[in-house]
């Protein structure tokens, strides 16, 4: 019988194919898998490079989960709409910091009429009592702040203007992997080395002590809808 792909197999597989064929080593390092990443994007529009790192953890014991940030040297160019839950004092200087939206009450019943509109929340730490109301709703988006993440802090401005520059949270999943973005196929590869080599450089420094022996045990990146390339941990 006739072995018939599915109408997603059969619409990217010619140049899905022939970006895998530029895969050629089963590893690289960082300078080189950026250098061939810029070629495998298989898409018109300007794709989004991820990077997605396997940690040998046990997911189920807290002294062994992965959080951390990371300031991209080039940000992640993407726009994000950030949510500032602050005291009427501070909206004025939120918003100048560029926040999307910056309130109180206002915010939160926003939230609990069902509208979201921001890509991340950045609270004071006197106003995470009041977020209770909805950290249900904002929780299960991935979107309630927390001080691990960075995003509950008394400075409001300098911490949403580095989450506008490219500021990122980066944590495992069930899984033990963490699935991140660290730029544009249009950085070009030198601007994608010196995110990816930060993003890396992050992430082991952020070992948990419950870890022992190897960390990391592989770290894989791709375009948006591309083939992906190993790099060297």
């Amino acid at each position: 019988m006739a072995d018939k792909k599915s109408p997603l197999a059969r619409k990217r597989g010619k140049k899905y194919a022939e970006a895998k064929a530029l895969v050629t080593k089963p590893v690289l390092p960082v300078a080189e898998a950026t250098e061939l990443l810029t070629k495998l994007s298989t898409t018109k529009f300007d794709a989004t490079a991820e990077a997605h790192i396997r940690i040998n953890a046990d997911t189920t014991q807290a002294d062994q989960l992965v959080r951390t940030t990371v300031n991209l040297p080039h940000g992640t160019g993407q726009t994000v709409k950030i949510a500032a839950f602050v005291t009427d004092d501070y909206i004025d200087e939120a918003k100048k910091a560029g926040a999307h939206l910056a309130g109180n009450e206002d915010l939160i019943k926003m939230i609990e009429e069902g509208t979201i509109d921001f890509d991340i929340a950045v609270a004071m730490p006197r106003l995470m009592k009041d977020l209770g109301k909805v950290a249900k709703t904002l929780g299960q988006k991935g979107l309630m702040p927390s001080p691990k993440a960075g995003t509950v802090t008394e400075k409001i401005a300098k911490t949403i203007e580095e989450l506008k520059k490219g500021r990122i949270e980066c944590k495992m999943d069930k899984q033990g992997i963490i699935h991140t973005v660290f730029g544009k196929m249009s950085f070009g590869p030198k601007k994608l080395e010196e995110n990816l080599s930060a993003l890396i450089a992050a992430v082991k420094e952020a070992r948990p002590a419950g870890i022992k022996g190897e960390y990391i045990l592989s770290i894989g990146i791709s375009p948006t809808m591309g083939p992906g390339v190993k790099v060297q941990p």
